[in-house]
Parts: structure tokens; C-alpha cells; sequence
């Protein structure tokens, strides 16, 4: 049988959780530790990830208490355990 679709790294919405841990490990934050939704949105999808790969990720890194975002959805911040995974 011939595979016509090739594997989705970030379709598992936990590997896409930590390729957005990994990207917002390495942006400089703003005033409180803020990082801006965009800075971490377009490096992912520009490694490959899908918008719907994205959303699930980002759910997962919230559900998982890595990352919380802001109620108006502009930017995230580290948790403690969120940051120490890159400590």
C-alpha cells in the first residue's frame, strides 16, 4: 500500500505543546514576562505546524500548565513548571 500522506510531527496536540514550549523558550519577553501570541505562532507554523496543530498545542500546553494566556489572547506567559522545563 502506498502512503500518500506523509506523518504530521505536531498532530499529536502534546508534541505540539512542547514545539511551542521549545519557540517560546526563546523569545524575549516583554513588560512581566509577557510574549506575544505572534511570536509564537509564526515560527510554529513556519516549522511545519498547521493552524488547527497550533490551537490544539497551545490548548494541551495550558491543560498541561506549561503556559497561560492572557483573556484577551494577545500573550502567554511561563508557569513555574512551564519555565523549569527549560531551566
Amino acid at each position: 500500500m502506498i502512503k500518500l500522506i506523509a506523518d504530521r510531527p505536531y498532530a499529536d496536540p502534546d508534541n505540539a505543546a512542547r514545539k511551542l514550549i521549545e519557540i517560546a523558550s526563546t523569545i524575549e519577553p516583554v513588560q512581566d514576562g509577557r510574549l506575544y501570541i505572534e511570536h509564537v505562532n509564526a515560527p510554529f507554523l513556519a516549522a511545519g505546524g498547521s493552524p488547527a496543530e497550533y490551537s490544539a498545542g497551545l490548548k494541551a500546553a495550558i491543560a498541561n500548565g506549561w503556559l497561560l494566556l492572557h483573556e484577551s489572547g494577545t500573550y502567554v506567559r511561563f508557569t513555574q513548571s512551564g519555565a523549569e522545563l527549560f531551566a
